[in-house]
C-alpha cells in the first residue's frame, strides 16, 4: 500500500511538472510568434523582371542592362516594407547601399514600386511619392531612361525651377517643399552627405532647378 501511494505521488508530480513545462513553452511560443508579428516585413510590391518591363518602350539592348532588385526600407507609417527598383546594373551595388543606409538612419521612404504599376507615367508615380530609378523616356536629357539615376520621394522632395525659368511648372503638381518633413532632403541631411560621399549627384546641384529627390551617376 505505502509502495502505491508514493508511485501514484509520483505520477501526479511528473503530470504537473509537465503540465507547468508545457505551459512555460506555450507562453514564450506566444511571445515569439508576437514578436514576429510586430516585425513582419509589408510587401509593397512582388515583381518578376519580366512584369516590372512589360509595355516599356525602350529597346532591347536598353533593357538587357537592367536589374530588378529587392530593398527594404522603413516608409511612412513607421514600419519596415519591402519594395522594388528596377535599375541598371551599374548602379546595384550603389542603390542596395543607399537603402541600407536609409534603413538605418530610418530615413522614411513612401514606397519604391516599378513605374509599370503607373503604366509608365512618371508623373503619377512622383504624384503617388513613389521611389523609382529606370523610367524610359528621352534618353538624350534622362538618365532614367537607362536606369541610371534614382528618384527618392518625389512628392517631400519637389523639382523647383531656379530663377529664369519660373514660367515652367514644379513637378509634382501640388507638391511643396518642407524640409521639416521627415523624409525630405536639404544640404546637411545624413542621407544626401553619404550619397554623394559614395560618387551620386545630387540633383539640387543642377543649374536650372533643384531637383531635390534625384540622385544619379
Amino acid at each position: 500500500m505505502h509502495n502505491f501511494s508514493y508511485t501514484l505521488y509520483l505520477l501526479v508530480l511528473i503530470l504537473l511538472v509537465s503540465c507547468n513545462s508545457e505551459k512555460k513553452q506555450a507562453v514564450v511560443l506566444n511571445k515569439q510568434i508576437c514578436k514576429i508579428k510586430k516585425t513582419a516585413v509589408i510587401v509593397d510590391c512582388n515583381y518578376t523582371f519580366e512584369e516590372a518591363i512589360e509595355g516599356s518602350k525602350a529597346q532591347k539592348k536598353v533593357l538587357d542592362q537592367l536589374q530588378l532588385i529587392n530593398v527594404q526600407y522603413y516608409s511612412t507609417d513607421g514600419k519596415i516594407h519591402q519594395g522594388q527598383i528596377l535599375t541598371n546594373k551599374k548602379m546595384v551595388n550603389k542603390v542596395e547601399l543607399m537603402f541600407r543606409f536609409m534603413k538605418q538612419m530610418k530615413f522614411p521612404v513612401a514606397q519604391a514600386i516599378p513605374v509599370v504599376r503607373y503604366n509608365w507615367n512618371d508623373e503619377l508615380s512622383m504624384q503617388a511619392n513613389n521611389t523609382y530609378s529606370f523610367c524610359y523616356r528621352n534618353p538624350s536629357y534622362s538618365k532614367h531612361a537607362r536606369g541610371m539615376a534614382i528618384d527618392i520621394n518625389p512628392f517631400f522632395n519637389p523639382l523647383r525651377w531656379k530663377k529664369g525659368y519660373t514660367y515652367r511648372q514644379n513637378k509634382p503638381v501640388g507638391a511643396s517643399y518642407n524640409p521639416t518633413i521627415s523624409g525630405t532632403f536639404y544640404d546637411s541631411n545624413p542621407v544626401v552627405l553619404e550619397f554623394r560621399k559614395n560618387g551620386l549627384r545630387w540633383g539640387r546641384t543642377f543649374s536650372r532647378n533643384y531637383d531635390d529627390h534625384h540622385f544619379e551617376m
